[in-house]
């Protein structure tokens, strides 16, 4: 492990530098060790990963209550609507911030008071596995880094990435409508500095080895702090060479390569987890070899996949791609989700759908109260880059706005077991999780349009709605439930295990999923289309075939088979998980 450290500190900073800092990082590695122990010696032969692994995505301010520290009022709330089906909870950046709901960060130590305290976060994970956000590209212009850069402090003169005339942009990957580089005045005169995202989003600047020393001992205080997973947001935009497009560079993949390599030293349970909102390809880069980079991937394609299946009432290009999912070792699984904090990313799917299916999915989400953010290009074009509106209302359809709340929920719930029955881990938003409906109020008062996704919900009028029957955050919930219940009691679910998508129907999205040692097997049929299909499947092709019997898990009924021939009818938007337990 020494060795893989020093290689990728001398990539990124030549032999002599890294002579220098390997001894510098390897004293900060042992006092660590000293002092968490534990952390270092856990088991690294048990699976990393299991099917009962399911993580919710939320704000830790997303469920109040007046007078209550938020992170308080939400380990209650979970504690009493949730309990253990969910084993994982991915808590939104909680530091200080000054813009975009915490992804500017003033200080990456403090937890922000309005929020709770440190004590408030290791209470939540005596409940919960925890993953915690690295938004480690860039820093509030407001934090005291920044302010010590503009003001001559020498310590911070190399955290931030200053452009010369000479360094050329016109490349460069750009994920906003907004300019590359901001212009601030400093101690010694007018600098340039490089904001991918915004102007109080200020990129760090990983030529210094002092920042990446910094950074790597703050990563250290979210492990000591109870971290099971880092998220390193938008990280594909670590490095910047001029002349390229700055996104994906070699330094960047050996920065990551390099976190992993402490990480597996001081705490080898620790899993990272890469948010990169670029094309398939590109995404599934950050596995690296699977051993040496990140052990989960955000499976940015699947959202809008799923979306256009529902759209077009046809699976047929979700199946394709799908079929093409693989990962490169045992110890890697994609993140499946389908909903987030940010909008759904259409870059993902550049080259499975064309641009006329991308269009009409555009003007689709328009028509049911949804907005859609566009990115420059290097040509001076621009391009759909996300669409904003929750994942749920994304779903329906602008000749029905007043359809029944059952149909809203059983068409939202079908779309979900998508994500649960792929191979993976699953990330459920908590916006989802509840049948939360677009907040456009919202978008009005800040003027962004993701905000139609992050509305705060009042704990008392939250419970209330859930305590009506017909309601339908209960529909949702309960079927969140029934779901994730059956999920994590079978091992055909296994992210290690077997995985085949089968053609069976255009409008069902099909898959078997067979458990890592090859007893347990469920059919998963998923049918995307507002009208009852037909199905005959013959189970001589599937390895089934000595079973004429299958169960329905998710209905718990028998469907029996003749002559191995399988013969069913889903209703629109209906789901069926059938067992078999035999070969």
């Amino acid at each position: 492990m020494k060795n893989k450290i020093f290689e990728h500190l001398q990539f990124l900073y030549g032999t002599a530098e890294a002579n220098v800092l390997l001894p510098q990082l390897q004293s900060r590695l042992q006092s660590f060790r000293q002092r968490y122990p534990s952390l270092s010696s856990d088991d690294t032969q048990q699976p990393r990963f299991s099917q009962k692994d399911v993580i919710l995505i939320t704000y830790g301010d997303i469920v109040q209550q007046d007078g209550q520290e938020p992170l308080q009022v939400q380990r209650r709330f979970l504690k009493e609507n949730v309990g253990d089906i969910i084993s994982t909870i991915h808590l939104l950046p909680f530091f200080p911030y000054s813009s975009d709901d915490g992804f500017s960060v003033i200080d990456y130590q403090k937890v922000a008071p309005e929020l709770g305290s440190w004590n408030d976060v290791h209470k939540l994970g005596k409940n919960f596995r925890l993953m915690f956000d690295a938004v480690i590209n860039h820093i509030s212009a407001e934090s005291n880094w920044f302010k010590g850069y503009l003001g001559g402090d020498s310590k911070y003169k190399d955290y931030f990435f200053e452009v010369s005339p000479d360094f050329d942009t016109s490349q460069v990957f750009r994920p906003r409508a907004l300019p590359i580089l901001t212009a601030f005045q400093t101690a010694t005169g007018k600098k340039r500095v490089w904001t991918t995202f915004s102007q109080d989003q200020i990129d760090l600047n990983y030529r210094s080895p002092e920042l990446l020393l910094e950074i790597i001992d703050i990563l250290l205080l979210y492990v000591a702090n109870g971290a099971d997973f880092i998220r390193l947001d938008a990280v594909a935009f670590l490095w910047k060479e001029s002349g390229t497009n700055c996104v994906h560079l070699p330094q960047t993949h050996h920065i990551i390569q390099l976190i992993r390599a402490v990480l597996d030293v001081i705490a080898p349970r620790v899993s990272i987890i890469t948010e990169t909102n670029v094309p398939h390809q590109e995404n599934i880069s950050y596995f690296g070899d699977g051993y040496n980079e990140a052990q989960m991937v955000y499976n940015f394609a699947l959202p809008p996949l799923t979306l256009q299946a529902f759209h077009s009432g046809s699976a047929e290009t979700l199946s394709k791609w799908a079929a093409t999912l693989t990962t490169p070792s045992n110890q890697t699984a994609f993140f499946n989700f389908l909903a987030s904090h940010d909008g759904i990313g259409l870059m993902p799917v550049r080259g499975y759908l064309s641009e006329e299916e991308v269009t009409f999915m555009v003007n689709r989400i328009k028509a049911l109260g949804g907005y859609v953010s566009y990115k420059n290009n290097s040509d001076g074009s621009q391009t759909a880059y996300e669409m904003n509106i929750n994942y749920l209302d994304s779903l329906g359809d602008p000749e029905s706005p007043d359809e029944d709340t059952t149909l809203t929920a059983q068409r939202f719930l079908a779309s979900q077991a998508i994500m649960l029955a792929l191979r993976g881990v699953p990330g459920i938003y908590f916006h989802s999780l509840l049948g939360s409906r677009s907040w456009k109020p919202g978008v009005e008062q800040t003027g962004r349009y993701r905000t139609i996704n992050r509305q705060k919900l009042q704990y008392s009028r939250l419970t209330q709605e859930l305590s009506d029957s017909n309601s339908l955050r209960l529909l949702v919930l309960n079927g969140f439930k029934r779901l994730l219940k059956i999920r994590r009691s079978n091992l055909a679910f296994h992210p290690q295990g077997g995985q085949q998508i089968l053609a069976i129907h255009p409008a069902v999205f099909a898959l078997l999923r067979t458990s890592p040692n090859g007893e347990f097997h469920v059919l998963c049929l998923h049918n995307v289309a507002n009208r009852v299909v037909e199905l005959s499947i013959d189970l001589k092709k599937l390895p089934m075939t000595s079973v004429n019997s299958l169960k329905d898990i998710l209905n718990n009924r028998e469907i029996h088979a003749i002559n191995s021939q399988l013969s069913l009818k889903l209703a629109p938007y209906q789901v069926s998980w059938l067992q078999a337990n035999s070969i």
